[in-house]
């Protein structure tokens, strides 16, 4: 790898890293449901209940349609962590392929995606499903980032070829892609839960996420 290229690939987690929010936490809140829905994400991001053993409860209780979703993806937008464009900048001028890998709604990160200048295409996420009249009816339970396991699974894929790859993330969700061979920065920007600290190869503290370049763009 040419020096100073640092790696092929950058993953980013969406909620609490790109963006200062839990959006599922926000939709809840939105549903008059906080209280039963927050505990259960914090719960999953500090790996103290598997994500899948709470993924759909959550979504049940929220049931997102058309309306949530839009409000949703504005939000993330309107709270982006101070330094992602700027971050995400640096990466494409070094010529890193630059990937949002989320447990989180792809319809709602698409368009934080596109404000960062990252394509679609590089968006991982769960799809909701939504009915003709634009209510909640599912969301793709084939996703493997529905599951604890899922990060991983997207950072072997994306390591094809032998591309390098690093995650950025703020949970226990992230940190499990270190079994896929990615270095994974723990960011405390937004949160900082002590698995992160303990698991990740390299903890930042933040506040901006541009406190990250230096491990990604250093020579590997």
């Amino acid at each position: 790898m040419a020096q100073g290229k640092g790696f092929d690939v950058v993953c980013f987690d969406c909620d609490s890293t790109l963006s200062r929010v839990e959006g599922i936490d926000e939709l809840a809140r939105r549903a008059g449901v906080e209280r039963e829905v927050a505990p259960l994400t914090e719960a999953a991001m500090a790996g103290e209940l598997p994500l899948d053993a709470v993924y759909r409860k959550r979504l049940a209780l929220v049931r997102p349609d058309a309306a949530a979703i839009a409000w949703l993806a504005a939000l993330y937008v309107d709270e982006m962590v101070v330094g992602a464009v700027e971050a995400v900048e640096a990466l494409h001028g070094a010529g890193t392929d630059v990937h949002i890998v989320s447990g989180g709604l792809r319809q709602a990160i698409l368009p934080l995606a596109e404000r960062l200048g990252i394509p679609a295409n590089n968006v991982h996420a769960v799809d909701v499903i939504l009915g003709h009249d634009g209510a909640y009816a599912d969301f793709d339970q084939e996703s493997p980032l529905a599951r604890p396991d899922g990060k991983a699974g997207v950072c072997r894929l994306l390591s094809n070829g032998g591309r390098t790859v690093a995650l950025v993330g703020d949970g226990a969700t992230d940190i499990v892609a270190r079994e896929a061979g990615a270095f994974v920065i723990g960011f405390g920007g937004v949160a900082t839960r002590p698995a992160v600290v303990a698991g990740s190869d390299i903890f930042v503290h933040g506040p901006e996420l541009t406190a990250v370049l230096g491990p990604l763009l250093a020579a590997r």
